[in-house]
Order: structure tokens, then sequence, then C-alpha cells
């Protein structure tokens, strides 16, 4: 909640400084993106995005945030019949291609040292090396994303993420940080 001067006040009532970014600027709202329009796509003149997520992006080194436990496999795609009536990409219209692939599978929110059993979010990833350039492909094994907006990307990934302090729990999404998120 929001009070006079930009102040903030937490669940007791006291008064907390107001957000600011980096440069001191006061963040009138880090939990919705800036859109064109009710559903439109996010805006690149989102500033307070872009700082969240750039800080997000460089919060943890060497380790990747997300997906940081996978196993992968290399391989090829060769394509069995022609789907030139859905697309002119050579990858799926041309049957004498041969494209090397890197396809990997991953947890999503547990870290380097974390264990495969928990259940929980798992990802891919195809890269297709196409000789038009590299073609990525991703996804979950979730039927309907947690957010449809990226401000949220990093507050929701801080809340499945492992108590820095005891490495705790190893589910996820199975301890208080995520109820704090919701």
């Amino acid at each position: 909640m929001t009070g006079a001067g930009g102040e903030r006040q937490d669940q007791a009532g006291g008064r907390q400084p107001p957000l600011t970014t980096a440069q001191g600027i006061t963040v009138p709202d880090n939990q919705n993106s800036l859109r064109s329009g009710p559903r439109g796509p996010t805006l690149l003149e989102d500033f307070i995005l872009r700082e969240k997520i750039t800080h997000f992006d460089h919060e943890r080194i060497p380790e990747r945030i997300v997906h940081a436990r996978g196993s992968g496999a290399h391989g090829y795609f060769e394509l069995t019949r022609s789907l030139s009536k859905y697309t002119t990409a050579g990858i799926l219209t041309d049957r004498e291609r041969r494209t090397p692939v890197f396809a990997r599978f991953s947890t999503v929110a547990g870290g380097a040292g974390s264990v495969d059993t928990p259940r929980d979010v798992r990802g891919f990833a195809v890269k297709f090396y196409t000789q038009e350039g590299n073609w990525d492909l991703v996804g979950n094994n979730i039927p309907v994303f947690f957010i449809q907006d990226a401000m949220k990307f990093p507050d929701l990934i801080h809340a499945v993420k492992m108590e820095p302090d005891r490495g705790f729990p190893q589910a996820g999404s199975a301890h208080d940080t995520f109820w704090d998120f919701v």
C-alpha cells in the first residue's frame, strides 16, 4: 500500500521508503509491465522491467538461475514427409536435409546440486542447427504458464528456488516462499 509522498506501508502499518530503481527513480509499480493495451505486448520502453530482468540475470554467477541442472544429447533431425503445405522453412520442407540438433531436459527450479526426485516442473530445449541459422524450441511440462507478465518472472523464480541459507527444501514449490509469491 502506498501512502503520501510515495512511502509504502508494511503489513503492520509501519512506513517504508518508496521503491526506487538503481538510479533512484521512484517505482510506482513493480508488479506489472508496461503494455500496449490491456492484453497487448510488453513495451521495450518499460525501463523498470528491463532493470529488474538485468539484475535478475546477473545475480548468480556461474550457475544458471533456472534450468541449472539437466541432461542432454546430440543427434540429427531428418524429415520423413514434407510440410510445404504449411511452411516454407527449409528444415520442414526439404526431405534431403539432415539437421544437427541438441536436446536438453532439465529441472526448472533445482540448483546444480539438486536431486531429480521432487515433483516439480521440468523443462526442455531443442536447438536445431539449420542452414538458415539456429532455431531454439523450448518449453515446460505445465499446461498453463504461471504468469502472464514478464515483470513477475524474477519474483516467481525467487519464490521457488531453495532457501540460500539452508538449501532447503529441494522441491521448489513446496515451501512458504511460493505462497508468499501467490
